[in-house]
């Protein structure tokens, strides 16, 4: 179940992203735009999860409408 989040490419590319955070907290000024980075890597990996969650949400909905069809034809 989680490797459709696992081998997705946006959820690895935000995860991914992270790192270059890392660096900045590491390496640079501990200021209110290291907070907002954070944030925003933050809101990044959460639209990636939320992607995926969506997409397979809608693959679910099709099944869903292809087997009431068949039913309704089987009447």
């Amino acid at each position: 179940m989680m490797r459709k989040y696992l081998f997705n490419a946006g959820v690895l590319g935000s995860l991914a992203g992270g790192l270059g955070v890392l660096k900045a907290t590491r390496q640079g000024p501990k200021d209110w735009r290291l907070a907002l980075l954070w944030a925003s890597w933050g809101i990044g990996v959460a639209l990636a999860i939320g992607a995926v969650a969506q997409r397979e949400e809608g693959i679910r909905q099709e099944e869903l409408e292809r087997e009431l069809k068949k039913a309704a034809k089987g009447r």
